[in-house]
């Protein structure tokens, strides 16, 4: 979400069993604040639930994420919030950050990650109107997503569309409103511009090439390897490029020798001073992540010492020179929960048109996380990575990975209860 999330609200977690293998994490203070762990409602059962989890546990590699089985007691939803069984959600760059210890609006560890998802509202607590019990809904926190049940408050979950599946209502919040307001709120996008949109074949970039085409006459170019060029092409990329192997500045100036309008950097480091010295006067450059500080599973501080030297550094006076506006945009850090709450619909009401669309590239069980991860560090991933909170069945082959083609081998998970027991086996010890 770039590492991006919705508004802040404080959210409460809760209480759980004395049994407990860990208690869960705090839910980052963010849009929908809501805490790991969840119960049943007013209306519920008197039973406990057990939930499962993905928890970050400390800094580093894809094993510091791990699957934890806790059991919850009923929860006691405040008035506002309601209780959401959640069906899918969503993986985002920012994940991989804060893997590292790189992404601020994530609380220290242990902390239950994950920044939104999809699925059934099961409780509403008091003074909530326009929820009920069996709404399939889009709900968005800072963190604590990535579990089976998730307490939110209902002015930070969003109806789906009768023909939206679970998988897309997942992959649209952090991507899309990342994109339109980048390409709206901040740039102005009007028609006969031209926009350089960076990993184009992520989830940011299929939904900026998206939204560009709801403007009339925008030339799109976008950098991604040359096996995914196919693709964006057809999903409205006008001009392709290969960074791996060209100078995409070279590449553009060739096309368009005076550059283009916008500039959508998710790189950081070197890659924001080529996009500046490719903006056109009255041209503006957003920058919305520094992914060139990853290289590997853990924290490089080579890379990120790199990538800051190189950053980008001006004077007020050199933008008046240069007459070219610089912006930097980090969902995260928006505090303001109107703009989420009157962005959300109109990008609703763009799927209902059919004119935005999320491209799913693959979806993972919880047991599966750390592949997941891979894929998209690897720059494997064409649009989405989806996490399913449901068990992966014994025999289940993961028909939707070997479809993206180009993946990464993958193994058999164990069966959930073994692997369940294993895990909160570990967390007792």
């Amino acid at each position: 979400m770039s590492g991006e999330e919705p508004p802040t609200q404080q959210q409460q977690e809760p209480e759980q069993q004395e049994k407990k293998p860990d208690d869960p994490p705090p839910a980052a203070a963010g849009p929908p604040e809501q805490k790991p762990s969840t119960t049943s409602s007013p209306a519920a059962d008197e039973k406990p639930l057990s939930c499962r989890a993905l928890v970050l546990t400390g800094y580093g590699g894809y094993d510091k994420v791990k699957l934890q089985v806790k059991t919850l007691k009923k929860p006691q939803l405040k008035p506002g919030e309601v209780l959401v069984r959640v069906e899918a959600c969503g993986l985002n760059f920012a994940e991989l950050l804060g893997k590292q210890g790189l992404y601020d609006p994530l609380p220290s560890p242990p902390v239950t990650m994950g920044m939104e998802g999809s699925g059934v509202v099961e409780a509403v607590g008091e003074d909530v109107k326009d929820r009920k019990v069996g709404d399939r809904v889009i709900a968005m926190s800072r963190s604590g997503m990535w579990q089976e049940v998730v307490v939110v408050p209902a002015d930070n979950t969003f109806l789906m569309p009768d023909e939206m599946s679970f998988a897309e209502g997942a992959a649209l919040p952090i991507n899309y409103l990342t994109a339109y307001m980048m390409l709206f709120e901040m740039t102005n996008l009007k028609p006969g511009k031209s926009v350089l949109v960076h990993m184009a074949a992520g989830g940011v970039g299929i939904a900026v090439t998206q939204l560009c085409h709801t403007v009339q006459d925008v030339t799109v170019f976008g950098t991604a390897s040359a096996s995914k060029h196919e693709f964006i092409s057809q999903g409205g990329v006008t001009h392709p490029i290969d960074y791996r192997t060209k100078d995409y500045v070279e590449e553009i100036r060739k096309i368009s020798p005076k550059g283009v309008d916008i500039v959508l950097d998710p790189l950081g480091g070197a890659d924001t001073q080529k996009g500046f010295s490719l903006l056109k006067p009255l041209g503006t450059l957003i920058v919305f992540g520094a992914a060139n500080t990853v290289t590997g599973q853990k924290k490089n501080l080579i890379a990120m010492a790199k990538t800051w030297y190189n950053q980008l550094s001006l004077s007020a006076l050199k933008l008046m020179q240069t007459n070219k506006a610089i912006g930097g945009f980090h969902l995260g850090y928006l505090e303001d929960e109107s703009l989420i709450g009157r962005t959300m619909p109109k990008l609703l009401e763009l799927y209902k048109q059919g004119k935005i669309k999320p491209h799913i590239d693959s979806q993972y069980h919880f047991e599966e996380v750390a592949e997941a991860m891979k894929r998209m560090h690897d720059r494997l991933n064409i649009g989405k990575v989806i996490l399913l909170p449901e068990p992966k069945k014994k025999e289940e082959k993961a028909k939707a990975n070997a479809e993206a083609g180009g993946s990464a081998e993958k193994s058999e998970a164990t069966p959930e209860k073994a692997e369940a027991s294993e895990e909160v086996k570990a967390e007792k010890e």
